[in-house]
């Protein structure tokens, strides 16, 4: 058979995929012994869960490029190699997500029960899991579908529950009234980690407190604040004692006030005195549980002032702060205004609300405890970092670890296997849900509303994928697994958690190597957003030049951890690219129908000088795959290819093929680079060279080439 007329991808690509479906080779355990293939060894990777509420997109086709390359590599050197993909419900993201789209249509979820919001939008997140499970097999990635899971599947959920009950009992988990991120808008608490440090400009007021000028940027906290807190070493303050109590005049009247002594206060900001809000600053929080001070809430959890504020009472924040300030002003009370002030203020990651800090009752992850095995096998070198840099960034975030909030006030999610006594607060684990009466005190045991953080659940990944497997033996035939590729940006959201879950879990580290890309920005190098309309969707680029194209237009020159200027007209070459092997390979095969496998076949010295240039080729591509270094082998490949074969070989072999002495050795030769090339392009640009060789007329041909092996 011969290759007819010009490439096209939109022909090719749907075919050739569900051959590769239909073949069962993505299952390592259907991967036949072949040749020199025993396949005795295991290669894993868990495919990082898309989250379940939109389209693929740019990161997502990165992720799918750099995972199928390693396992279509190691499933060709003939190891069992299993890609297990899998999808997330996503908690809080995914409920932004509808929460938009219910305010579009003018609802509210408010305004719904748990149940129905519950229902509706996990219809939304099956519509958007079997839509997004078709995309990702539109990026050509070989993962085995047969083991796929959700983070909502009930084995899943039950062995997320069993942790937690474990976590428990061990006394790692515990239910604590402190200090956490609350984001008004969204009616939730946040873990650090889902909070962005953004710079603004506030005015910074100097107001008299009694004897002393204190400086805030949150006039609207002051009606709690009763205690005065300075370092015990400023000199200013010396004549002043820890316990000293003062009466003064304040907002709404006057005030007794209590000096505190304490080492947390910065002597260089303000004039080195403050007052403290425990229930509303974090810092403020840690001085009144080191001193065993009162704390007061004064802003409710919809951002709007208590009763304690008097007059203000009801009031949004913004909108009582001038006139906070207005009546301070009449008392006298305030001794400057600086107009620019520039300060660093937390918000939430998705709406860029403003954090309000606030206290409540929450379950807590003890994080030190679970740190502290991880950090003495990193330090031991028993995981490799790429970049290797990302070895330090994590040791620094996990020795200087805190607890984690794993408590969401949100419908959509794993709910918390957990009761609350009505009498005497004491919580308790209940996965059975059979528990109704307090054992302490008898009192009524009622269900916890919460949710779990998303990141509890899918920092279990890597072990609760394969031991939810059907195939009761894969989690000891594929755990550890070998490689955990995703975003640098998710290195303490996901990875950290993994290995201190997991290793808590299994006592082992659930991967041996952490393999981090940067982000896909648009040709500018600018991020992409929606609101920028600089989105690159990876969908219209794969109909417009085919995937193979996509793929290598985003490996090539991508090292681990840098981010990647994407633009169409390097896909656009790639596409070329494309055009060029099949072409190159038409005119190999339109001159082989006389060819003979079985002649003997005499290589003159220039042919042989080709093949030892192949094989040295192919000896340092396979160090560069076996480096991880995706982007140097594909970009030797591609010149190799172009340059070498097509520009030299095949204009040379035009003249040798006329010749009947050196016809045959040149068919030999020819066939012998082709299928080599299409061997090692093959895991970057897996639809054509598959396509080719299916219609290659080789001996001892596998039913694919995915299934090949790398080298003779």
């Amino acid at each position: 058979m011969k290759l007819s007329g010009p490439y096209d991808p939109k022909k090719v690509e749907d075919k050739i995929y569900k051959l590769w479906e239909d073949s069962g080779f993505f299952n390592p355990l259907r991967l036949t012994a072949q040749g020199k293939l025993k396949r005795k060894k295991a290669f894993t990777i868990i495919m990082p869960p898309a989250n379940a509420n939109g389209n693929l997109h740019a990161g997502h086709a990165l992720v799918m490029t750099i995972e199928d390359i390693m396992t279509r590599y190691k499933r060709m050197r003939g190891f069992k190699a299993l890609w297990l993909p899998g999808l997330d419900h996503a908690g809080f993201e995914t409920q932004v997500v509808y929460e938009k789209k219910l305010e579009k249509e003018g609802r509210s979820r408010f305004k719904m029960s748990p149940e129905e919001l519950y229902k509706e939008i996990l219809q939304f997140t099956l519509e958007n899991k079997r839509n997004i499970e078709g995309q990702i097999k539109k990026m050509g990635a070989s993962t085995d579908w047969s083991r796929e899971k959700f983070t909502l599947d009930p084995e899943i959920i039950k062995i997320v529950y069993g942790t937690f009950e474990k976590l428990f009992d061990d006394g790692l988990v515990y239910r604590g009234k402190k200090i956490i991120n609350w984001c008004v808008k969204h009616q939730t608490s946040l873990s650090d980690l889902e909070t962005k440090d953004t710079e603004k400009i506030d005015k910074l007021y100097y107001l008299k407190y009694g004897p002393f000028i204190i400086a805030t940027a949150r006039p609207e906290t002051k009606f709690g604040d009763k205690y005065v807190v300075m370092h015990p070493k400023d000199l200013r303050y010396a004549d002043f004692k820890n316990g000293q109590k003062i009466n003064l005049e304040w907002i709404n009247g006057p005030v007794e006030a209590i000096i505190v002594k304490d080492e947390a206060i910065d002597m260089e900001f303000g004039t080195g005195v403050m007052t403290i809000t425990p229930w509303h600053d974090a810092v403020d929080f840690g001085i009144a549980e080191k001193h065993h001070l009162q704390k007061e809430q004064v802003i409710d959890f919809y951002g709007k002032l208590l009763p304690i504020a008097g007059e203000f009472e009801g009031m949004k924040i913004l909108e009582a702060r001038q006139k906070i300030i207005e009546k301070l002003k009449i008392k006298g009370l305030v001794e400057k205004i600086e107009e620019n002030y520039t300060h660093t203020v937390k918000t939430c990651y998705k709406c860029e609300s403003v954090i309000e800090p606030q206290i409540k009752e929450q379950w807590f992850l003890k994080m030190k405890p679970l740190a502290d095995p991880v950090i003495k096998l990193i330090e031991k070198n028993r995981i490799t970092f790429i970049p290797e840099h990302y070895k330090k960034i994590s040791l620094h975030w996990l020795k200087n670890i805190i607890d984690w909030p794993l408590s969401r006030q949100i419908v959509w999610g794993i709910p918390i296997p957990a009761k609350i006594c009505a009498t005497c607060q004491r919580a308790i684990v209940d996965i059975e849900g059979n528990k109704y009466t307090c054992v302490k005190c008898q009192g009524i045991l009622k269900k916890d509303t919460d949710t779990f953080d998303t990141w509890f659940s899918s920092g279990q990944w890597p072990f609760a994928t394969l031991k939810a497997s059907q195939n009761k033996k894969d989690f000891k035939n594929f755990y550890p697994t070998d490689v955990m590729e995703t975003a640098g940006e998710i290195i303490f959201f996901w990875v950290a958690r993994m290995m201190m879950l997991s290793l808590y879990v299994t006592k082992k580290l659930p991967f041996k190597t952490v393999y981090l890309h940067g982000l896909v920005l648009d040709a500018k190098g600018q991020k992409m957003s929606k609101s920028k309309g600089n989105v690159i969707n990876p969908l219209e680029i794969t109909e417009k030049y085919g995937t193979d194209a996509l793929r290598m237009g985003l490996v090539m020159g991508n090292t681990p951890g840098q981010s990647l200027a994407l633009n169409e007209d390097k896909i656009k070459g790639y596409k070329n690219f494309a055009n060029k092997i099949w072409n190159a390979s038409k005119f190999v095969m339109m001159n082989l129908d006389d060819y003979n496998p079985n002649a003997k076949i005499f290589l003159n010295a220039t042919q042989k000088k080709h093949l030892k240039e192949l094989q040295k080729l192919t000896k340092e591509c396979t160090k560069l795959m076996d480096e991880f270094k995706f982007y140097y082998a594909a970009e030797k490949i591609y010149h190799y290819f172009w340059h070498s074969f097509c520009d030299k070989i095949i204009e040379d072999s035009k003249v040798w093929l006329a010749n009947d002495t050196l016809r045959q050795s040149t068919q030999y030769m020819l066939l012998e680079i082709l299928l080599q090339s299409l061997k090692m392009l093959h895991p970057f640009m897996p639809f054509i060279t598959e396509e080719i060789y299916q219609q290659l007329p080789i001996k001892d041909k596998k039913k694919s080439l995915m299934i090949e092996n790398w080298t003779k």
